[in-house]
């Protein structure tokens, strides 16, 4: 981790290494594959297991009201940002727009100086190996719910069962 200036702005470099995020993925149970860009890391993610789901689901369907009190991560669906996290996501589309069961997640590495993550008074590669650790979990264990409508759709629920 560095200090970034920018302008006016200071911002947190981070320097996450690639064969850790890989490793923590494949932990998770994801196929990963990992993409490094100068001010991300871009992760494309497959379940290791064939047909096993990822538990991305609509948090404002009356039928996930069971999943919704059990996440620990939720997802802004305009966005893709993870909230309160430095990951944002998108749905794996196929070459004619079908979604597929795999997920985009960026990992920014530049962020404000200001950005804190809960319960965590600096931020720090160690920190964001661990949440990215626990989304990663979340997503094939307890689920992570989409608040709103827009960019990123569910991929387990009653709303993708009706596609």
């Amino acid at each position: 981790m560095r200090i970034l200036n920018a302008g006016d702005q200071e911002l947190i470099g981070l320097e996450p290494q690639p064969d850790i995020v890989v490793s923590l993925a494949t932990q998770a149970g994801f196929q990963c594959h990992l993409i490094e860009e100068d001010r991300r890391v871009i992760l494309e993610l497959q379940p290791a297991v064939k047909n096993k789901a990822i538990l991305l689901f609509d948090a404002a369907h009356p039928a996930n009201l069971g999943w919704f009190s059990r996440c620990q991560f939720y997802v802004n669906g305009l966005s893709g940002a993870v909230l309160r996290t430095p990951l944002t996501i998108s749905n794996w589309r196929d070459d004619q727009g079908r979604i597929l069961q795999g997920l985009r997640i960026n990992l920014s590495k530049e962020l404000p100086r200001t950005f804190r993550l809960p319960g965590h008074d600096t931020v720090s590669e160690q920190v964001i190996y661990t949440i990215l650790y626990n989304f990663l979990v979340a997503l094939l264990q307890t689920g992570v719910g989409i608040c709103g409508r827009g960019s990123v759709e569910p991929l387990a629920g009653p709303l993708q069962d009706e596609k």
